[in-house]
């Protein structure tokens, strides 16, 4: 290295050679960090990554349930739906809910009307018990027994609203947008873009868990469309031996030849930022060095060898039915403490819409998946609490919409965007508290309505981000998009 000279080959531009010898580490090439395609913001838009407000959090743990969970058989109970089982809406001292006016917030859903303008679907019973817990008294599910020791330090929003009726709103869940609007930045992506890093040698945005399909907005769940690749999800296998499937050094290449191939690449980055470099490759190559780094601090971070057995007691992990969401949720806790900012953790993906839409069988369903979450998540709040973590971590439990009241195919519920549930825990958030409500049959978010940027706008808040100082030039922004802070919650 030591003859090394900043010329490059005749007829060969210094930007060009650069990309080529980039494209010598095709095996780091993995898709969320090396994209070639689409914008880049300009280096002069780029935010400071000094918070906007005091932040109360530091970093975000994001759990998804993919496929829409019912909300009135886990955190809205609806004594209603039991009393009046069989019956249709109009049938019921509660046939009002449909005459209400928030049908008219341009939603692109269609309530199942027969040819009368009546409803289809009978009103379908409680699937699951529910009983008061903690000393806020929250009624919770008795799917969810684990989760319900921790009621007094969650905050349970049941007033959420969304407009996309399929399961494109799994992508709108995540970006705010409906899918017709196109791709959009994800709320990982904006507080990495916001905050940057905390730790050098990880992502700030990971990926746990398999995350949403094709069919419903794919790599896009966890994408940052025009903020540029750099701010993308990273994905990661909960696996020590092979956590980096898309970053693993070549066959046969030694790390200390990998090490030298990279010093070569920051010599000539530091050469390329002399003359007007290009965002794209500055991003590219910064990746590049991010990429070799993780290769040994992943594989430490997803060695559990040193938890101790009551923790991987607590969280399940030797349980067959909880033990791959409970690894994922044990990860989370190792990334919070090394400073990872945004851990995206998704569960209940089957190739299609998710396990968790519940259109038959929601019984048997819904009691399965939430035996497969229930510790695990438990066990996460309760982890992060005694470890003095809780009060800087924001835990945010979510899904793309509920069910309906009625019932289809005799023993499910249809998609439901009218109204559902999402609560949150730690990160400066009041604890033991209950926000928004829907009416009485749990059709419509009725009381503190909430469409998803309201959740994006706290998360981003309490992490001390105001939305409003994140524009890209070039980029506009519709006024919902933003969000505004859910206050009330706020501790």
């Amino acid at each position: 290295m030591s003859g090394f000279s900043s010329s490059v080959p005749s007829g060969l531009s210094r930007r060009h050679f650069l990309s080529r010898v980039g494209m010598g580490f095709g095996a780091l090439a993995f898709d969320a960090m090396l994209a070639r395609d689409g914008h880049y913001v300009s280096a002069g838009s780029l935010p400071s990554g000094i918070a906007h407000i005091a932040p109360k959090a530091k970093s975000v743990i994001w759990l998804f349930m993919i496929g829409g969970t019912s909300h009135l058989e886990t955190f809205d109970p609806k004594p209603a739906l039991n009393e009046f089982a069989g019956k249709t809406i109009e049938e019921t001292p509660h046939k009002g809910v449909l005459e209400a006016s928030y049908l008219s917030e341009n939603l692109r859903v269609v309530v199942p009307n027969d040819a009368n303008g009546q409803m289809r679907s009978t009103l379908y019973p409680l699937q699951v018990g529910f009983k008061k817990h903690g000393q806020s008294g929250i009624e919770v599910s008795d799917w969810l027994p684990h989760i319900a020791t921790c009621v007094d330090d969650i905050a349970v929003v049941r007033s959420m609203w969304t407009t996309d009726n399929n399961h494109g709103a799994q992508l709108q869940f995540h970006t705010g947008r409906h899918s017709l609007d196109g791709n959009f930045p994800t709320v990982g992506s904006w507080i990495h873009y916001g905050l940057g890093s905390l730790n050098d040698n990880l992502p700030q945005f990971v990926v746990l868990g398999t995350p949403i399909a094709d069919c419903c907005g794919g790599h896009n769940g966890h994408g940052s469309n025009y903020l540029g690749p750099e701010h993308a999800g990273v994905r990661l296998n909960v696996d020590a031996r092979d956590p980096l499937p898309f970053a693993s050094p070549p066959k046969g290449v030694f790390r200390e030849e990998q090490a030298a191939e990279f010093e070569l690449l920051s010599r000539l980055h530091r050469l390329a930022a002399e003359e007007d470099s290009d965002p794209a490759l500055k991003a590219r190559l910064n990746s590049y060095e991010l990429a070799f780094r993780m290769q040994t601090a992943i594989p430490d971070l997803m060695n559990f060898a040193g938890e101790t057995a009551e923790t991987h007691d607590l969280y399940g992990t030797g349980d067959k039915e909880t033990k791959t969401f409970a690894e994922q949720c044990l990860a989370a806790r190792r990334m919070v403490e090394r400073g990872v900012r945004f851990m995206q953790i998704f569960h209940g993906s089957n190739g299609g819409a998710g396990a968790w839409d519940g259109h038959s069988n929601l019984q048997t369903g819904h009691a399965s998946l939430c035996r497969q979450t229930d510790q695990p998540i438990a066990g996460l709040l309760k982890d992060l609490k005694r470890r003095g973590l809780l009060d800087e971590t924001l835990v945010v439990w979510g899904t793309e919409f509920g069910r309906t009241p009625g019932a289809q195919n005799s023993n499910g519920r249809d998609h439901h965007p009218f109204g559902f549930s999402v609560w949150m825990a730690g990160g400066g958030i009041k604890r033991g508290f209950v926000h928004g409500a829907t009416d009485e049959l749990g059709f419509h978010a009725s009381e503190d309505r909430h469409y998803i940027t309201d959740l994006h706008a706290t998360v981003l808040h309490q992490l001390g981000l105001d939305p409003r100082k994140l524009d890209v030039t070039g980029r506009k922004r519709l006024e919902i998009d933003y969000g505004e802070p859910m206050h009330a919650i706020i501790a």
